[in-house]
């Protein structure tokens, strides 16, 4: 029996072509990807295209189109064994994330991918990542799905989306998962690293798309003006972006700016500007600021997963529990055990 795999075209790169004419790259008729890569018929799965009407480049997918997904995904879910987005590469990270936190019990697989270049340049990474996503996401054993999260494919490598941040945009190997090990690589053979897979409760599968847009993020920098945070208007919750391990300057003024913002019902979580590795609360003296206010460490979450958490932990109605305990709870897969 064949798989059937969605693919829901949002846009990116990897759904145009070049106009040779003017040099340009321009959208094309995303359901005529078939005769663009003729290989997918050579599939052993079934694929149909739903396609946003109008392409988006991927900055601005946002919390609407997140949305437009997961309703897509819920209308859908029976009917196809795996789900495939193609996506702008810079904001991908965000997306599945906030997929990850979106889709309720998934068990299917939901992998998104695009490309570097687009899918007619001669040297175009979008066939190999696009052909390949497809095996992902029809990836079946015993009538399982082996994939069953949300899940990044690019260049050769399956990452757990909620882990991933995009460190390039030079390279075709665009993507890195810092803090988790890969679900997978592709070879001569498709290969998964099944102790590292996600598996969700016994609970049905459903979707909650509550977002909240009370939520800011600030990196803070050596001499940074702190004035400006206190200026900002009231918001549910700050994330904070601090050096190392959870450091931030030791004066009085730091301290009482933070510990006002705190005091006024915004949350507050911090997470580190490194790339690897994560938040350790006391392991410098610099960072007992945080325990003192009641902060909330966001450990090894990247930026990413820890803004499109908060959005949807925030004021949701769907939850039971304080938002320091949901947040500081693992959902699905995005944060390490302490």
């Amino acid at each position: 029996m064949k798989r059937k795999v969605l693919i829901i075209y949002t846009g990116g790169t990897i759904g145009m072509e070049k106009d040779y004419e003017t040099g340009s790259l321009r959208a094309f008729n995303f359901n005529k990807i078939f005769s663009k890569i003729p290989e997918m018929n050579l599939l052993e799965c079934e694929v149909s295209v739903e396609a946003f009407a109008d392409p988006l480049d991927s900055s601005d997918m946002g919390p609407n189109e997140w949305k437009m997904i997961c309703q897509i995904i819920e209308k859908n879910y029976s009917a196809f064994d795996g789900f495939l987005i193609l996506h702008g590469t810079d904001t991908m990270s965000y997306t599945a994330s906030a997929l990850s936190f979106m889709l309720k019990n998934l068990r299917k697989p939901v992998v998104l991918t695009g490309s570097q270049l687009p899918v007619g340049d001669l040297r175009t990474d979008a066939k190999e990542n696009l052909l390949t996503s497809l095996y992902y996401a029809s990836f079946y054993e015993n009538d399982e799905a082996v994939i069953q999260e949300v899940a990044i494919y690019f260049e050769y490598k399956l990452l757990r989306g909620n882990r991933t941040l995009k460190y390039s945009a030079e390279y075709f190997d665009a993507y890195q998962s810092p803090n988790y090990p890969l679900l997978g690589q592709s070879g001569v053979h498709l290969n998964v690293d099944k102790d590292s897979l996600y598996r969700p409760g016994n609970n049905p599968f459903s979707i909650d798309t509550h977002l909240c847009d009370s939520v800011f993020f600030w990196r803070i920098f050596p001499g940074i003006n702190l004035d400006f945070l206190s200026a900002l208007p009231k918001m549910k919750v700050l994330i904070l972006q601090v050096f190392g391990s959870g450091t931030i300057f030791s004066d009085q003024k730091t301290e009482d700016v933070l510990s006002a913002i705190k005091k006024s019902g915004t949350e507050i979580v911090v997470v580190s500007q490194c790339v690897s590795g994560g938040i350790s609360f006391g392991k410098y003296e610099n960072s007992n600021i945080f325990g003192r206010i009641g902060a909330i460490s966001g450990r090894d979450m990247t930026a990413e997963s820890a803004i499109t958490k908060a959005m949807h932990l925030s004021g949701n109605p769907a939850l039971e529990g304080s938002f320091v305990e949901l947040f500081e709870k693992n959902i699905c897969g995005e944060i390490s055990p302490r």
